[in-house]
């Protein structure tokens, strides 16, 4: 495989930022390129090590390729995922946080919403990359943008009653179903869509169809993705 396959220009502009990490993606081919195993998202969620989550060269290309189309089509990626992703109709364009059932980070389930994530970083496939969309705004702290102590603990509980709870009914050893999900916020320079509140949650050999109760959509395959900025 060529190392910049498609045609893409590694010079071209680009509808995003790209970091030193996704440069050096870009320099690989797939066959090069080395999968987050769950060991290793272990390691650099526990590190905070989060800028070297990566995707996959060919799916960081597709990626760049659809925000693209999606931004000339919708106007901005925040304009997509409300209107085709979250269904929070805000007209005017507004703050999602002014829509707030209840001011506390998941204390109502309709200020959030569970959803897959269509462009997961590059993880072996045992792992299912999930994204908690909320309309409230999650405390940081100021200079990184890492979440708060405070914010953290409500992060973990959510995360317990939501994800492990429900393991723990399909898997009865309560360590077994913990070691199963892991979750991270990406620091604001980290976002690449920035006016959503979003958390990752990603777990591990976990049955679709539990996936699915939860986000209450199936896995889409990557021509469906795709075409999701076609006119």
């Amino acid at each position: 495989m060529p190392a910049v396959p498609n045609g893409f220009d590694k010079n071209a502009a680009t509808p995003f930022s790209l970091t030193e990490v996704d440069r050096q993606v870009l320099a690989q081919t797939d066959d090069e390129f080395i999968y987050h195993d769950w060991d290793n998202l272990k390691t650099v969620i526990a590190n905070n090590e989060l800028a070297g989550l990566k995707r996959k060269p060919s799916d960081l290309i597709r990626y760049i390729t659809w925000t693209t189309k999606i931004k000339a089509k919708y106007g901005s990626i925040t304009n997509y995922i409300n209107q085709e992703r979250l269904h929070w109709q805000l007209d005017p364009p507004a703050d999602p946080g002014t829509l707030c059932k209840n001011p506390v980070p998941f204390a109502d389930s309709r200020d959030y919403k569970i959803l897959r994530n269509d462009w997961p970083y590059g993880m072996t496939p045992d792992i299912t990359h999930i994204v908690v969309w909320l309309k409230n705004r999650i405390p940081v702290k100021p200079g990184d943008g890492d979440v708060t102590d405070e914010s953290r603990a409500l992060i973990e509980k959510f995360v317990n009653e939501t994800f492990v709870a429900r393991l723990e009914s399909v898997f009865p050893d309560g360590n077994d179903a913990r070691d199963r999900v892991l979750w991270f916020k990406n620091w604001v320079s980290l976002q690449s869509v920035r006016s959503l509140e979003h958390i990752h949650v990603l777990v591990r050999d976990v049955p679709d169809e539990i996936v699915t109760e939860w986000t209450g959509e199936a896995a889409k395959t990557k021509e469906e993705i795709d075409k999701q900025c076609e006119d």
